[in-house]
């Protein structure tokens, strides 16, 4: 075990902004990072089709600016690619209000992987400007706004 990566294990800071350890893979660790904010999903299920599931999202998104700020700046890294906590936030707003069904999840899964890599405008534009924790966390957010608008049309249509 690296120096960093015991020093990220051992920080609660730092081990939340690395997705619960998520975010060491080695290779796509924005993929593994959503893939493990999957499973919260369904602890989240009684208030997830809800308005009420903004009493988990935004102070999620709230401490994120923490937690991905204070880890960015202890690493020296704007944007570390295993800092995952944006990820999971971004892939919880996504599924607001859609069903869990196993084409949803996976439909939405790549629709937000999708929006949070190609950064279509203006997440790439904001990707580059905006630093810190706002800036990590808010690219992400908006990739998610992109997933979710699209997952709404989509179980719009097939209802």
């Amino acid at each position: 075990m690296t120096p960093q990566t015991r020093q990220i294990l051992t920080s609660p800071v730092s081990l939340l902004a690395f997705g619960l350890g998520s975010g060491l893979a080695r290779k796509a660790p924005g993929t593994f990072g959503t893939l493990a904010a999957m499973p919260f999903l369904w602890l989240f299920e009684p208030i997830r089709q809800d308005i009420w599931f903004l009493a988990v999202l935004l102070p999620a998104f709230l401490v994120g600016i923490y937690l991905c700020g204070a880890t960015a700046k202890k690493l020296r890294v704007h944007d570390h690619p295993g800092i995952v906590w944006d990820e999971f936030v971004g892939l919880w707003f996504t599924f607001w209000f859609i069903p869990l069904t196993p084409i949803n999840l996976v439909a939405g899964f790549l629709l937000f992987r999708l929006f949070d890599i190609v950064k279509p405008w203006p997440i790439g534009w904001l990707d580059k400007r905006v630093k810190g924790g706002f800036g990590i966390m808010v690219d992400d957010l908006l990739a998610a706004v992109y997933a979710l608008i699209l997952m709404l049309g989509i179980n719009w249509l097939q209802s």
